[in-house]
């Protein structure tokens, strides 16, 4: 794991994880809209709507509810979509008159290690308005509980 911030203010955040599936099948939990929505987010938090377009240009759109019922609207896009390797994508969080408060960019790589995958999560905060800097703190805990979310998903 690393948590960095850069001298641009970039804060980037790299995550490193093996699961016992094939690259296929890791690769498809991120990029089914309906597998995806079983694991996305912390512990405690429900996707209600997930929308997936995996191709470059085509949208992500998550809506989280968290364990107070706040709902948390992600909008996103996806840079690049390379089956069954890598994965390139935005995601916005807005205010209500549809500003970017917060903007992430996520590369998540897919290595074949045979029945196997190593997944490489990087992500960095390229915009975040000073209302939600401290938010930023909390963003390792939630991809770290994410991925664990997704070891169990993989394994039921």
């Amino acid at each position: 794991m690393d948590f960095a911030q850069g001298q641009t203010g970039v804060r980037e955040l790299t995550l490193t994880r093996v699961y016992d599936e094939p690259r296929e099948v890791v690769f498809r939990a991120w990029t089914d809209p309906r597998l995806l929505a079983k694991w996305w987010g912390p512990e405690g938090f429900v996707s209600r709507v997930c929308e997936v377009d995996a191709r470059p240009g085509g949208r992500l759109r998550i809506d989280m509810e968290g364990p107070d019922g706040t709902v948390y609207p992600n909008r996103g896009v996806f840079h690049e979509v390379n089956v069954p390797e890598r994965l390139v994508f935005s995601t916005f969080f807005q205010d209500d008159a549809g500003n970017v408060e917060m903007e992430e960019r996520t590369t998540v790589v897919f290595e074949d290690l045979g029945r196997r995958t190593k997944l490489t999560v990087r992500t960095a905060v390229v915009k975040c308005v000073p209302e939600l800097l401290d938010m930023l703190q909390g963003l390792e805990t939630g991809w770290l509980q994410t991925l664990d979310r997704l070891a169990r998903e993989l394994t039921a």
